[in-house]
């Protein structure tokens, strides 16, 4: 499985056939030039998983390209001119032979006056989960977790927990960018995460194979 990820939690995954653009939003840069791309998968609303503006191009040059989102964003989408598939906790999607298997019901609470939202979290290949905004513990062995590190609806305790509690082989930190000191956070991570567990931050743009 060869990964790049273009800032805070927008990762292209290449495995086998497929190309699988996750998350392309508003906080990430890089992702709009990618061609033959197979699959986008969207967790949920937010602008930074889903930018609205820059995405209609990317999939007009990539016309092959299936969208599956949470119902929500299918909605918003669909307003915007973008056909997309819902998809729901259990659903196996079929990507370019890439088997991606689907969890998880909402975001994360960020305060209770707040409405819910829909969050989806996504299996890549058995390997590879990109929990969202949402620190639900999926029911399954996972190898690679994308680990979100800060956002309004986390403290870094929950991080912590979220990743000792899913026990993965690998971390790869994402959703940094409402972050102004990086260091310090990923340095508690690294010290608090599971001591068997490897640490993978993935310079923006530089493809890592894991």
């Amino acid at each position: 499985m060869r990964i790049t990820k273009f800032g805070h939690c927008c990762l292209l995954i290449e495995d086998g056939g497929a190309r699988i653009l996750a998350d392309p939003g508003v906080f990430s840069a890089g992702w709009e030039s990618l061609r033959d791309l197979s699959t986008v998968l969207i967790t949920h609303l937010h602008p930074d998983h889903l930018d609205l503006d820059r995405l209609p191009a990317v999939l007009a040059a990539n016309p092959l390209a299936t969208v599956y989102a949470d119902p929500g964003s299918v909605k918003v989408l669909a307003d915007n001119g973008i056909g997309a598939t819902a998809v729901n906790a259990g659903d196996i999607l079929d990507a370019a032979n890439t088997t991606v298997e689907v969890f998880g019901d909402t975001h994360a609470v960020i305060h209770h006056d707040l409405p819910s939202l829909d969050n989806r979290g996504y299996l890549i290949s058995g390997r590879l989960y990109l929990p969202g905004d949402s620190v639900s513990v999926p029911a399954v062995s996972v190898e690679i977790l994308g680990l979100p590190v800060s956002a309004p609806w986390m403290a870094l305790k929950e991080s912590v927990e979220f990743v000792r509690a899913v026990d993965p082989t690998i971390i790869i930190p994402i959703h940094e960018k409402v972050l102004s000191n990086t260091a310090m956070v990923y340095s508690l991570l690294e010290k608090l995460k599971p001591a068997d567990t490897q640490w993978c931050n993935i310079d923006d743009g530089k493809p890592v194979l894991l």
